[in-house]
């Protein structure tokens, strides 16, 4: 009866750290227009214009706001999916559409979470285990915010990125006291950092920047952290091409995109590492028995 319990909760979770996610998302976005404004870059005026008023309250006293007319949100406009579902995705005040990135984000977080319960690959059974998980679904919500940032900015932001850092450092200890194995654990992260950002810093290095930005990089070594498994690495890496592939062929083909198009490459490495993350020892495990 327990499951069942501890699935609703972490939806529900998921659901209020996706609130948070979408609320976050659009402030790191005004406070990077004001620092590309301040720094001489352009900026599109209306962009920046409609979202200044975030960048002016401090952090104690700030609240959501309509991008559109700066109506405050009420506790009750900020039921997670409720809230946009009963306005029906418009604002209470000016009835301008809010957009989809909001329940978009929520959605995926709460998803999220759920899938990484109910598909952990490891049994929670002690702190060790239980604070492993706990440390995954901080991340987690690092990574909606990347993916969402980078999809519609083709921009990774570093207070994020190094946050994503972090957590997989702290997840790399996590599992040193888990394993008692410090040699073979760190061996594993280092391998799985190698694949997904080492070869992002030779290519970054070697197109001066040109192919890919050195944001993805930095995500790597988060990635790598989180993952600290070299197979895991390397399937990532794998699976976010593929991802890639499947996505932007079919644009190709319908001329919506180009060779030249910009395609951010943060949300398939993202994805690619969830996969990896929560099914890559069985899809591992398929591989070689094929193979075998």
């Amino acid at each position: 009866m327990i499951e069942p319990f501890i699935t609703a909760l972490l939806a529900i979770i998921g659901l209020l750290f996706g609130s948070f996610a979408g609320a976050m998302v659009w402030r790191l976005r005004a406070r990077q227009l004001l620092f590309d404004k301040s720094q001489g870059e352009p900026v599109d005026a209306k962009e920046y214009i409609r979202l200044k008023p975030l960048t002016t309250q401090k952090v104690s006293t700030d609240r959501s706001r309509c991008l559109h007319c700066g109506y405050v949100l009420r506790w009750y406009d900020l039921v997670p999916l409720v809230s946009w579902v009963s306005l029906k995705g418009r604002c209470r005040s000016c009835h301008k559409r809010i957009g989809w990135l909001e329940p978009f984000i929520e959605f995926g977080t709460a998803t999220l979470f759920v899938v990484s319960y109910v598909f952990w690959p490891q049994p929670l059974v002690d702190v060790l285990s239980i604070s492993a998980f706990v440390t995954w679904l901080v991340a987690a919500v690092g990574l909606v915010i990347l993916f969402a940032y980078d999809a519609k900015w083709f921009l990774l932001p570093d207070k994020v990125t190094w946050t994503v850092v972090v957590l997989g450092g702290v997840s790399v200890l996590l599992m040193i006291g888990q394993s008692g194995d410090i040699v073979t654990t760190l061996g594993n992260a280092a391998g799985a950092v190698a694949a997904l950002s080492g070869l992002y810093l030779v290519l970054y290095l070697i197109s001066k920047g040109q192919w890919i930005g050195f944001g993805d990089v930095k995500l790597g070594l988060g990635l790598g952290l989180l993952l600290a498994d070299w197979q895991l690495g390397l399937l990532a890496l794998f699976l976010a091409n593929v991802i890639g592939c499947l996505v932007v062929l079919p644009l190709m083909v319908a001329g919506k995109v180009t060779r030249t198009t910009h395609v951010p490459f943060g949300p398939l490495l993202i994805v690619g590492a969830i996969i990896a993350k929560l099914f890559g020892f069985w899809i591992v495990e398929w591989y070689l028995f094929v193979l075998i």
